[in-house]
Parts: C-alpha cells; structure tokens; sequence
C-alpha cells in the first residue's frame, strides 16, 4: 500500500502532520494498548513461569520484573527529549519494532537473572509510547479530553487484552507464546506506521507557535502537583494491575484456578472499567478539571478500604469499583500537560513527570511480592486507600482557573 501524499509544510513545518488520518490515530491508539499488554504479561504468566523456573511461589519471582517498570520510567526522560528534538514519528518508529524484538528475546529466557535483563530492555522500548505518542496524538486535538479518554480506553483495553490472551496462551500454547504474539502484532503495526505516518519536516522542539500562556511560577507549581498526583496514581496503577490476579486467585478460590477462567475475569474487569476514560473524557472538556480530578480520586479511598475484607463476587464488584476510578484518573495527567504546557515542550515535559512518577511507582512492582508475602492483601488495599488520600490532598494545590489558550496558525489561518 504507498502511503498517502504528504501536505506540504506550513513556514512552522506544522502543516504535515496537523491532522492525523483515521488509520495513524488508530495505530497510534492501538500503540498505547500494546505497551500496557506487554508490560503486564508476565504478571499474569508468573504463576506459570515460576512453575517453569523451579521456584516455589509467585511472589519471589516477582521482583525480577521491577527493572521493566524502572526503565519504563526513567526512559521516557530520554524519550521525551528526542521525541521533541528528533521527532515524534521516528520515536514511534522505534516503539513499535523495539517492543516486537525485546518480546521475542523474554520469550527465549531460561533462568530468571535472564528474564529481568530482558524484561528491562523491553521496559525501555515501552518507556517510548507516553511522553511521545500521546503528544502526537493529542497536538492539533480541538477537544483533547475526548481523544484521551480514547486513548486511555485503547490502553486500559490493552490491560484487558493482557488478562485474556495470556490466560489462553499460558493454557493452550505455554507461557513463552503469550509474549511471542504481541511481538508479532506489534511489529506488523510498526510498519504499517511505517507507510501511513507522514514525515515531520520540522521537529516539535523548531516550530514557532505558542499556544499556552502561563506563568513560570504557575507552571512550576502545576508540575510538582502533576508530578506528586501521576506519581500517587502510578503506584495504584502498579500495584493494582500486577496484583489483581493473584488477589481473585487467592479470595475467589471457587472459579480462579483455571488460568483462562481467571483471564477472562480480569479482562472483563478491566473492560468495564476502561469505560470510565471515555467518560472522563468527555467531562474534562465540560467540567472544571480540578474538581472532577478531586472527586474521582476520593472514590477510590472507601472502595480499597471495603475491599481489603472482602471475598468471592463481593470482592469482585469492589475490585470492578476501585478499578473503574483507577483507570478513571489516569487522563488528567495528560489533560494537565495538553491544559498548561505548549506543544513545543510537550513531550520533555511528560517525560521528566514520567521518569520520576514511574522511576518510583517500579518500586510497587519490587515491592508487591514481598509485600503480600509479609502482610498479606489486606494490608496492601489499605495501604491503597492511603496513597489516594495523598494524592487527593496533591490535586488540592491545583490552580482554580485554566490557562489562556492561544490559537495555533494552522487553526487562524
């Protein structure tokens, strides 16, 4: 198929990519679901992985994947900055191949030192896609708030994906096919970017526009709640999607002992709830980002206390509870960058709050095992509970009013 002609360039060289085809926003979106499915598969494989490993129980191996969730974070700082120096299509580019090749080298692991190493090389492939392919999706958007909810809904779609593909994989074909396949999709995606994405004539970092006028002392004390929120959320987000399996495994014994059984009631957990984004969405564009943001983290505190006792299908529906305000606070993030940084910067900007929120929420990934070995699930929920009530007081120090938005030239021309 050749790809399509491109526009010629504006003076800002803006012009080319100012609206994406259907199909590049779509690869674009499905790029987000592939980098959360292939960083949650071996979480939902650990049982089984162990099993092949010779060790005892899930939780010791579970450390070993905290190099993935360090790269993924400390890598978008060097993401970001070539995202916005050397170009946003290129970087996707990389994503979209690194991720297929890495997956392909975990699958051939044979001892868990092994599986750590290349679990972290694929970690920093992953740390590409957020603070570039987000940016890209979301420059020229006249509502952001709905295509984020999209995009957040593709993600957390990739979640459910994660859940159900691998169960069936672990089941049917062994744990090493579940991170072959995605491999495969996610290099075929690659290159159809390859031939639909048009070239940047002029990286984000050259062009002239501002779009966003705001104080630099406003914008500083937007970034420190943006970082300490993200940081809050990511280690929920850590915690929640890598446990949540072995939590109905442990609390739902009657139907979970099936791997595909239990597959299936994940992805259909995280399948309802990446429906809250598309809400979400949709409400930033309408509401006062602030207050929305406040009440949806509040709601997760009373849902992680109640779950921590509960059992069977009462669990579940807490778990469905707290999942679908987990998911639903994730687009304010990236709302609050499309809301006070311009464009220009976007992608440095999500890659220093991705390096430091996501360095340190890897450390619920080391943590987890450990963590339910000693205290049990329990403790861990509560423990939930205490982060969102941080977070919360965090979401306090945001300022009431939103920025001036200035045309872009593309728009006023």
């Amino acid at each position: 198929m050749p790809p399509p002609p491109a526009a010629a360039p504006s003076a800002d060289g803006h012009a080319a990519h100012a609206s994406h085809t259907g199909a590049v926003a779509l690869l674009l979106n499905v790029a987000h679901a592939i980098d959360h499915l292939m960083l949650l598969v071996f979480a939902t494989a650990v049982s089984a992985i162990a099993v092949d490993f010779g060790i005892g129980r899930w939780e010791d191996l579970m450390p070993f994947a905290a190099g993935a969730f360090v790269l993924f974070g400390i890598g978008s700082l060097p993401a970001g900055r070539l995202g916005d120096h050397w170009g946003r299509r290129a970087m996707m580019l990389v994503f979209f191949f690194g991720i297929g090749l890495s997956s392909f080298v975990v699958a051939a692991t044979q001892s868990p030192w092994q599986m750590a190493i290349a679990l972290t090389v694929m970690g920093a492939f992953s740390s590409i896609y957020h603070p570039v392919g987000i940016p890209m999706l979301v420059q020229t958007a006249d509502r952001p708030g709905r295509v984020i909810g999209v995009n957040g809904l593709a993600g957390n779609l990739g979640i459910a994906a994660a859940a159900l593909l691998t169960g069936f994989l672990v089941k049917y074909f062994g744990w090493r096919t579940a991170f072959v396949v995605p491999g495969l999709i996610s290099i075929a995606c690659g290159v159809a970017f390859m031939l639909l994405a048009p070239r940047e004539h002029t990286a984000p970092s050259k062009r002239a526009p501002k779009q966003v006028d705001l104080p630099r002392a406003t914008l500083a004390r937007v970034f420190l709640v943006l970082t300490m929120t993200s940081t809050c959320g990511a280690l929920i987000f850590n915690f929640t999607t890598n446990g949540n399996g072995e939590l109905l495994r442990e609390r739902f014994t009657a139907i979970t002992q099936d791997p595909a059984t239990l597959g299936a009631l994940l992805a259909a957990l995280y399948a309802v709830a990446s429906l809250a984004q598309v809400v979400v969405g949709r409400l930033i564009d309408r509401v006062p980002l602030k207050r929305l943001f406040l009440g949806i983290v509040l709601m997760q505190i009373p849902l992680f206390a109640l779950a921590a006792r509960a059992e069977g299908w009462t669990l579940y529906a807490f778990a469905l509870g707290f999942m679908v305000f987990v998911f639903g606070a994730i687009p304010f993030t990236d709302a609050l960058i499309v809301r006070y940084v311009d464009d220009r910067m976007r992608s440095r900007v999500a890659g220093v709050r991705l390096a430091v929120s996501f360095g340190i929420s890897a450390l619920a990934v080391w943590l987890l095992g450990p963590v339910v070995k000693a205290s049990g699930f329990d403790f861990l929920l509560m423990l939930l509970a205490v982060i969102a009530a941080c977070s919360a007081v965090a979401i306090l120090g945001l300022p009431e009013q939103a920025p001036k938005t200035l045309p872009a030239p593309e728009r006023a021309a």
